[in-house]
């Protein structure tokens, strides 16, 4: 069997497995569809006028669509991948014929599928809901944006797992690590006011720039097919970081004895 088709089934497998743990499925989706539910409820008919007077439902579904893929890619893949190695699982697989990119790969490309799941629902109910409008002719470059955030996220977050020294102290490292950093990204609100200093500091890091490439494919005031250039350097240059720090901190062995 060729290893792509190896990669494959592990993807498969991996899918299969989320999807077999309900508790941790339903909470995975739910999370952000219940932010996006109860902050656009109490902000319905709000208009930000810092960024032409959309909606306050038309910059939030972005901005909650960002916080979702961060959750797929970087907090719970970091957290199975320290848990796996925990219980033995990494390194069992390295005495199998399976290859470990195809392994690593299985991994990465299922939190890939749960975010563009994630796409559909969180927009879905957006459109539904709370009429928000999907405009099609930047549907492109919100693609390209949600691809290379998916990627950069998997990265950062098989870096982050090598530096969890357990599968206990795993959660609280990892979300100590995203949660201060996701309320000066502008996912949940605008930053237009906000001090300089500020927001020159949270356009250093990969969470702004992808809330920020994925609300300028949503606002009406777009032209063109959605791409935010420097957004997407951003992102780009931060999953090459990322990957650098996965190849030097990933472990498949436990520190235990």
């Amino acid at each position: 069997m060729g290893d792509l088709r190896i990669a494959a089934r592990q993807l498969r497998f991996e899918q299969k497995a989320f999807w077999r743990n309900p508790a941790g499925a339903v909470f995975t989706f739910a999370f952000p569809l219940l932010f996006l539910i109860i902050f656009s409820t109490l902000n319905s008919g709000v208009r930000i006028e810092e960024r032409g007077g959309i909606t306050f439902v038309t910059f939030f579904v972005p901005g909650i669509l960002a916080f979702g893929l961060i959750s797929a890619c970087y907090t719970n893949l970091a957290i199975r991948m320290t848990i796996s190695r925990d219980f033995g699982i990494l390194k069992r697989v390295r005495g199998t014929p399976v290859p470990t990119w195809a392994y690593l790969g299985g991994q990465v490309g299922s939190s890939v599928v749960i975010t563009f799941l994630l796409l559909f629902l969180t927009v879905g109910l957006g459109v539904v809901a709370f009429g928000v409008d999907f405009r099609t002719g930047t549907v492109l470059g919100l693609l390209v944006t949600l691809g290379l955030g998916a990627a950069c996220f998997c990265a950062l977050g098989l870096a982050v797992s090598g530096l969890c020294p357990n599968a206990d102290a795993a959660p609280a490292i990892v979300n100590f690590s995203i949660f201060p950093l996701l309320f000066v990204s502008g996912i949940f609100f605008p930053l237009d006011n906000a001090p300089g200093w500020l927001t020159d500091v949270a356009k250093l890091f990969p969470m702004q720039r992808l809330a920020d490439g994925l609300q300028y494919a949503f606002d009406p005031r777009t032209a063109g097919l959605g791409f935010n250039g420097g957004d997407l350097l951003g992102l780009l240059a931060w999953t090459a970081v990322g990957s650098l720090l996965a190849l030097r901190l990933f472990r498949w062995d436990s520190l235990k004895k």
